[in-house]
C-alpha cells in the first residue's frame, strides 16, 4: 500500500515541531481528544499535515462549512498529491423540505436540486476509503449522516481480471444493479455502452472511462479510455468498479423493508380516518406510496 508522502519545501519552525511531537505521542498513547490552538496563519494545517505523515492514519478532517472544506481540500491535495485527498460535502445546491401553511392551507412539496460534481466526489471518497489506506477525506458535517451500510457496498463491487471467464450479460445486470444505465449514445458519467463484444464503463467518481474486450466469455483486454475521444490511455491486468450510488440495498432486505412500510402506513391511514382527517389521510397515501415507487 503507497504510504504517505508529505510534499513541501517548508520545514517545522517555531513551536510547530512540539506541537507535531505532542500530538503524535497522544495519539500512540491512544488519545481520544486532543486540541491544537494557534492564531490564523501558524500553521495548523502544515502541522496536521506532518501529523498524518508520522501515523500513516486514513484520516477524516472535518470543517464547518463548505467553503473552508474546500479551502482545506485544496491545501492537502498540495500537501499529499501522491496520496488520495477526497471531498466529501453535501452535494445539495437547493433543498426545499416538505412543508404545510395551515392559514392557507398549503402544501410545499419538497424539492432539491443536486449538484453533479459534488456527487462524483463524494462518490470518488467512498471509493477511495474502500480500496486503499492513505487516504484524507476533508469533509463537512454532511459526513457525519448515514449514507447506507458499507458492508453490503464493498459487496456488490464488481472486480474484472484479464484472462478470466465471465459472462458478458451477467457482467451488464450487475451493473443495472449497482445503478449504472446503459446508454450506447450519450456515454457520460455512472453510464456503459456495449458494442459488440466490447463494454464500456464511465465509473460514476471518475474521470475516465474502462474499455473491456471479451473474446466470448473470456476478459480478454481492459484499459483504460478517454471518454470523449476513446483514445486509450493505459492498460491494466484489473479493475473494479463501485456502485454509482451510496445507498445499496440487497433485494430481499428491500422487499421486507417495503413490507414493513406498507403495514405502518395502513395501520397510520386508519388512525387518520378514525379521526376525521381526510386531508392528512390522503397526503400520507400518497406520499408514502410515491416513496415505494421511488424504491
Amino acid at each position: 500500500m503507497p504510504e504517505f508522502k508529505l510534499v513541501s519545501d517548508f520545514q517545522p519552525t517555531g513551536d510547530q515541531p512540539q506541537a507535531i511531537n505532542k500530538l503524535v505521542e497522544g495519539l500512540e498513547k491512544g488519545y481520544k481528544y486532543q486540541t491544537l490552538l494557534g492564531a490564523t496563519g501558524t500553521g495548523k494545517t502544515y502541522v496536521m499535515a506532518q501529523i498524518i505523515e508520522r501515523v500513516q492514519r486514513p484520516t477524516l478532517v472535518i470543517a464547518h462549512n463548505k467553503t473552508l472544506a474546500a479551502q482545506l481540500y485544496s491545501e492537502f491535495r498540495e500537501f499529499f498529491p501522491h496520496n488520495a485527498v477526497e471531498y466529501f460535502v453535501s452535494y445539495y445546491d437547493y433543498y426545499q423540505p416538505e412543508a404545510y401553511i395551515p392559514r392557507t392551507d398549503t402544501f410545499i412539496e419538497k424539492d432539491a436540486a443536486i449538484n453533479d460534481e459534488i456527487d462524483k466526489l463524494r462518490l470518488a471518497a467512498t471509493q477511495a476509503l474502500l480500496s486503499r489506506r492513505d487516504v484524507v477525506i476533508v469533509a463537512s458535517v454532511s459526513c457525519i449522516y448515514g449514507i447506507g451500510d458499507p458492508a453490503e457496498y464493498g459487496k456488490v463491487v464488481i472486480n474484472l481480471r484479464q484472462g478470466e471467464i465471465r459472462k458478458r450479460d451477467k457482467v451488464l445486470r450487475h451493473l443495472v444493479d449497482i445503478h449504472y444505465e446503459r446508454n450506447d449514445v450519450n456515454f457520460t458519467r455512472g453510464r456503459f455502452r456495449v458494442r459488440g463484444d466490447t463494454l464500456e464503463i464511465y465509473p460514476a467518481y471518475g474521470e475516465f472511462a474502462y474499455r473491456v474486450e471479451f473474446w466470448g466469455d473470456e476478459v480478454e483486454r481492459i484499459t483504460e479510455v478517454d471518454p470523449l475521444t476513446g483514445e486509450v490511455l493505459v492498460e491494466h491486468a484489473a479493475v473494479d468498479i463501485y456502485p454509482a450510488r451510496h445507498f445499496i440495498t440487497p433485494q430481499e432486505k428491500l422487499m421486507l423493508g417495503i413490507a414493513e412500510i406498507e403495514k405502518e402506513m395502513e395501520e397510520r391511514l386508519a388512525e387518520l380516518r378514525s379521526q376525521d382527517k381526510l386531508l392528512e389521510t390522503q397526503r400520507l397515501e400518497q406520499r408514502t406510496k410515491y416513496d415505494l415507487e421511488m424504491l
